[in-house]
């Protein structure tokens, strides 16, 4: 773990977001330190990813406000272009460009974003492929690799455009659970070199031993958030018990995991 360096990285107040009707989150705080780790954990449905799109605006909140690194997201004069670029996002699918070479995946958005030059885009595209254990892919095409090799290429890519923040949304959940670990490995490295991360996950081995904190969600509320080892280890409302009970009980076949 981490720590916090004592300066905010990320502040959430009053955040809610609907979809029509329905009430997706309601009312969500949440302040993250820089070079925390933040790991949501919570059933299906219970907001976490929209609260994770929210952060970089994906989602547009219905009310509430986003601070990140300083800047006002949802401030309608913001520059969201230029906020966007400080904040990296991997999701549960790779989202790779199948008939670019692994390389070229990860220098495009440099070149056409950042503007940096090809030669820059590509030394900083490989020193992160070298950091995800890759960089003798670098010429492959994504599907002679690996799901587990795939998501490690995505991380590569955030990475590659210098983010402040990191998220990520169930980032192992598409992948064969002997792939997994790969992936956390990489992730357990970004939190020991002091990056900021929020992590939705399932994985509660990773969440009690690299998150700072944890926040357990269910119907879009915040029920219960602490330092890991408390709210994993013992946690004080009875939601949280019960999601617990269920998603570390392997012979348990409830639908919450």
């Amino acid at each position: 773990m981490t720590g916090s360096t004592g300066s905010t990285a990320v502040e959430i107040t009053g955040l809610k977001k609907s979809f029509g009707d329905l009430e997706v989150l309601r009312d969500i705080d949440l302040v993250v330190q820089r070079g925390e780790v933040v790991c949501i954990i919570g059933p299906s449905g219970s907001g976490k990813s929209t609260m994770l799109r929210c952060v970089n605006l994906l989602e547009e909140p219905t009310g509430g406000k986003i601070v990140v690194e300083g800047v006002e997201l949802t401030d309608p004069d913001v520059d969201i272009d230029a906020a966007r670029r400080r904040i990296g996002m991997v999701f549960q699918s790779f989202n790779l460009f199948s008939h670019l070479r692994v390389l070229d995946n990860l220098t495009i958005a440099q070149r056409k974003v950042l503007k940096r030059g090809k030669a820059e885009a590509e030394e900083v595209a490989l020193r992160n492929l070298e950091r995800v254990g890759l960089l003798d892919k670098a010429h492959a095409l994504p599907g002679q690799l690996s799901g587990g090799q795939q998501q490690r290429v995505a991380i590569a890519r955030a990475l590659s455009m210098d983010p402040e923040v990191m998220l990520f949304d169930e980032p192992t959940s598409a992948l064969d659970p002997e792939l997994v670990g790969d992936v956390l490995a990489v992730m357990r490295q970004l939190a020991d070199e002091g990056m900021t991360m929020l992590v939705v996950t399932h994985e509660m081995q990773f969440a009690r031993e690299v998150a700072d904190k944890v926040l357990f969600m269910d119907g879009g509320y915040v029920v219960e958030q602490g330092p890991a080892e408390r709210v994993i280890g013992d946690p004080q409302h009875e939601r949280t018990k019960t999601f617990l009970a269920r998603v570390l009980n392997p012979n348990h076949l409830g639908t919450d995991a």
